[in-house]
This record gives structure tokens, sequence and C-alpha cells, in this order.
């Protein structure tokens, strides 16, 4: 794990350099105007009303570019993307990431079940080695704001509905634009209760 982990870093950081350029020229106020048609699902400042759709207020701006460039070049399917963002250079995507990132992140409130809560932070914060689950936290920090360099988004305050639906599409192998199919071989090794309670924790991590 550590090794994918160091390989994966060095991956991401050779991505991040070619990118350099893009993301230092983004532009925020080009973005919110480019993303004015997103707030019907994802809401004026990346608050997202559904739990069909995720938040993008905070998340790393590495990450929303590059979801966009990967939905735009066929990387990863997204039918309610479809025609969303085929036009849109490089520069716009990075010019949108960065708007969402200069937004206040949402703050979500997990329910309250004691077991529930337990079991999410044991997968979130320590894994399950039992199962080859390693903890979120190495990757995606421990209070959920992802690492930037290695291009791991943010996840806190997301909705559970749209992590549960994620885990389950990394999974299945309908989603796999991650790096080194790292998300769909972890996913693939959680449980439906697994994914429930680590959903719920994340989404009042903060």
């Amino acid at each position: 794990m550590r090794k994918l982990l160091a390989s994966l870093a060095l991956t991401m950081g050779a991505v991040g350099a070619a990118h350099a350029d893009l993301e230092a020229d983004a532009d925020a106020a080009a973005g919110r105007e480019l993303a004015q048609p997103c707030a019907a699902c994802h809401g004026e400042s990346g608050i997202s009303p559904s739990g069909a759709f995720p938040h993008l207020a905070g998340q790393q701006m590495s990450y929303t570019a590059k979801q966009i460039m990967d939905i735009r070049d066929g990387e990863r399917l997204v039918p309610e993307m479809v025609g969303q963002v085929d036009d849109f250079s490089d520069q716009d995507a990075w010019d949108v990431a960065a708007f969402y990132a200069e937004q206040d992140a949402n703050i979500g409130q997990a329910d309250p079940d004691e077991a529930l809560i337990a079991r999410g932070q044991e997968l979130y914060r320590a894994g399950d080695m039992s199962k080859g689950i390693p903890a979120c936290a190495a990757c995606h920090g421990p209070t959920g704001e992802g690492i930037l360099t290695a291009i791991y988004p943010g996840l806190s305050g997301q909705h559970a509905e749209y992590t549960i639906a994620t885990l389950q599409d990394f999974a299945s192998g309908e989603r796999a634009n991650d790096p080194g199919n790292m998300m769909g071989d972890i996913a693939a090794k959680m449980s439906d209760d697994d994914m429930a309670a680590v959903a719920n924790y994340i989404l009042g991590l903060h």
C-alpha cells in the first residue's frame, strides 16, 4: 500500500506540474460565469440541494478540474453531464474549479446513531485491515480536506447519498478514473453497511 501511494504521488506530481500554468492562471471570476448552468444541480455556490449531485463548494481545485476534463474526454461517464462541458478548454475547467474552490464548503450533520458513527470513524481513521481496507484519512486527510498535490478530493460535508453511490460505482467498475484503480480496489472490499457508515461519518466530518 505504501509503495502504491508513493508511486501515485509521483505520478500525480507529474500531472500537477503539467497543469501548473493553467492552475496559476485560473480565473475564479471567469469560472463563476461558466458555472452558471451548473447551479441547477450543484447550487449557486456549489452547495447541491440534492443528494443525487455532489457539493462542489470548497473542493480541491485540482480535483474539480480533473473531473471536468475527464467527463469532457469520456474518461468518466456521467449521464447528467452529457453535453455540459463538451466545449470546455482545459483553462475553462481550471477557471470553474477555481470558482468552486473559493466557496465555503458544506457543513453537514451526521446521523448520531452510535454504532453507525463508530463504524464510520473506524473505517475513515483506521480502515479495516481484516478486509484489506486502508484508512480513508491516508489520502483524504484527517478532517476530509483532501490532498491538493495528489488530486485526492475533499470529502467533508458531502451528501451521504452521493458518497454511497460513488463507492458503488467504483466497486462495480462503472467509474474507473481514479489513480491506479485505488478506489476501485478499496470499494470492492466494502459491504453496503461499510459504505453507509463511512458516508454518514464523512457527512458530519469537518
